[in-house]
């Protein structure tokens, strides 16, 4: 994978989630409680569902600060390289997510 489209991949990428975070955000409203139509079974279902989208949300984030650092190593001649150890990342990683940052074995631990 080239700069070029690694770069291309991670805004497209960064868009996506803007778009899915405006598309869900009025399900990580506030539940209200309306205890005239919606019964204590439905508003308990309403808050797990809140909950799942204010945990996907912080997914959507943590997604978008990564792939923000990978940009930011693209800027700066280092994206490729394992941030831990200095070898290159093997291209099959770096197509199937251009927005990490360490190697295989690094991220497994293994020295």
């Amino acid at each position: 994978m080239t700069e070029d489209e690694a770069r291309a991949a991670l805004l497209e990428r960064r868009e996506q989630l803007v778009r899915e975070d405006a598309a869900n955000a009025d399900s990580r409203d506030t539940v209200e409680l309306q205890q005239d139509s919606v019964g204590r079974l439905s508003r308990m279902d309403a808050m797990q569902q809140q909950a799942m989208a204010q945990a996907q949300e912080r997914r959507r984030a943590a997604e978008r600060t990564r792939i923000t650092a990978a940009l930011t190593r693209l800027d700066e001649g280092e994206w490729g390289y394992c941030l831990r150890c200095g070898e290159k990342i093997a291209e099959a990683r770096l197509r199937h997510d251009p927005s990490v940052a360490v190697c295989v074995g690094c991220a497994s631990g293994v020295d």
